[in-house]
């Protein structure tokens, strides 16, 4: 079992190694071709993307990929008889963003050009929602090289297309070409899915049988996925309001629209994903401790899995700290090296050592989903979310351009760090009973 969790870390982290290269030269691409106001734009749409992927979803990955690790059920239906059901939803989210596009882009994010991306969502959602139940199957199998092959193919689709495609559609106007980098996620994904479907078994072969629901299955599903999806929506609604509140605080102060756009894009398409840069490494730990989390948690291995989590987080750190001692010392290096600026070093600054507990965050709260607690990481996030809300909304007032952000974004990385590692190690100490009472006082 340690050698196949250092075998599924390492094929992560190889892959996570090769996919975030091809990131950040898509980012870097996207950075040059749209420039900072085309940035800026597509930034303020991000948090309405991420939204609808969170619902588009319904936290099926995470649950697939656990009941597939207990091996409880037919697999083969566990997985294709959601798809429908998915499907349908998704449809009713395409119109919900049919209808919603032109009164978001207006109203909220106060930019008319924004339209055309926001509606292009909804055309996306559908294959981003098949290609996550499949590697969700992948995950509870242990079987990480297909998910890291799909990830790098996928996103040399991305980057291909984005090259050749973004200096044409920029000739018919800032919104066309934002628009059309929403899309290419639609061809990226379904490349994904092909891959996929590469790597499923041999015999495999589908029947009408394995697309019909069984109650059982489908109730155990959603068990796992609501307080899942739910902790991912408060997530997502959070980051959706972000730019809706900031800017129209940061209008009431005086601040030109044009200021908010690009300082938003500096701080989310330059400072943000390079601070973000080793947290693929945490992804891929936490990845490969779902399973392995799950099944020993499942037999009462609770020693077992609490050094585990402790390895991941250990590895974490020491991936961490040297990347954020650049960032705080030296943070105009990585700007002007990757995208040619020195803009957003100030920012970097401040988030570099906050971003430290960030980079244990998805161990710690993959480590509660695999015990079968995401109510416990959904109530996490929903206080986090309350209160980075409110926190952005005072210092938003308080300090000067885009320093309440980065503060208010500051105390939800801690805040929810530090409540779900409390929780993480409260049942493991506690050998899975939950306590009546709620021991938020121990933030205190």
């Amino acid at each position: 079992m340690k050698s196949k969790f250092l075998k599924s870390t390492i094929i992560f982290l190889l892959g996570g190694f090769l996919t975030k290269i091809l990131g950040m030269l898509i980012r870097i691409l996207m950075s040059r071709e749209l420039k900072s106001t085309g940035m800026g734009l597509y930034m303020l749409v991000m948090p309405t993307f991420s939204l609808f992927i969170s619902l588009a979803q319904l936290g099926l990955p995470v649950a697939i990929s656990k009941l597939v690790a207990e091996d409880r059920y037919n697999n083969k239906n566990l997985v294709f008889s959601v798809i429908p059901i998915t499907l349908l939803f998704n449809v009713l989210l395409f119109l919900v963003l049919f209808f919603l596009s032109p009164f978001l882009s207006t109203y909220f994010l106060h930019d008319e050009r924004c339209n055309l991306a926001l509606f292009s969502i909804g055309f996306v959602l559908p294959f981003i929602s098949i290609s996550s139940i499949l590697r969700g199957y992948f995950f509870g199998k242990e079987r990480m090289f297909p998910h890291v092959l799909s990830n790098v193919i996928e996103d040399l689709v991305r980057f291909l297309l984005l090259l050749k495609g973004i200096p044409f559609f920029m000739n018919y106007g800032i919104e066309y070409a934002v628009a059309f980098t929403i899309l290419v996620n639609l061809a990226s994904e379904l490349t994904s899915i092909l891959v996929l479907f590469f790597f499923l078994p041999k015999n495999f072969h589908l029947k009408k049988e394995d697309f019909k629901p069984q109650k059982k299955v489908i109730k155990n599903v959603f068990s796992i996925t609501i307080p899942t999806t739910g902790s991912r929506i408060i997530g997502s609604i959070g980051y959706f309001l972000e730019p809706i509140i900031l800017t129209n605080v940061l209008l009431k102060c005086g601040y030109s629209n044009d200021f908010i756009v690009t300082e938003y894009g500096i701080l989310n398409g330059y400072v943000m994903p390079l601070l973000l840069l080793p947290s693929f490494f945490t992804l891929a730990i936490s990845q490969a401790l779902l399973p392995i989390v799950s099944k020993h948690h499942s037999k009462g291995n609770y020693t077992y899995a609490k050094r585990k989590i402790k390895e991941g987080m250990l590895i974490s750190l020491l991936i961490g700290i040297p990347m954020t001692l650049i960032f705080i010392f030296y943070p105009e290096f990585p700007l002007s090296i990757i995208y040619h600026t020195t803009e957003g070093g100030s920012y970097m600054k401040i988030l570099a050592p906050l971003c430290l507990f960030h980079y244990v965050q998805a161990i710690l709260s993959s480590s509660l989903q695999a015990m079968g607690k995401a109510k416990v990481s959904m109530r996490g996030t929903l206080y986090a979310a309350i209160l980075r809300t409110i926190c952005l909304f005072l210092f938003s007032f308080l300090f000067p351009g885009l320093y309440g952000l980065i503060l208010a974004t500051g105390v939800n990385i801690v805040f929810v760090t530090l409540y779900d590692g409390l929780y993480t190690f409260h049942f493991l100490k506690e050998k899975n009973r939950v306590s009546p009472i709620d021991p938020l006082w121990m933030m205190l």
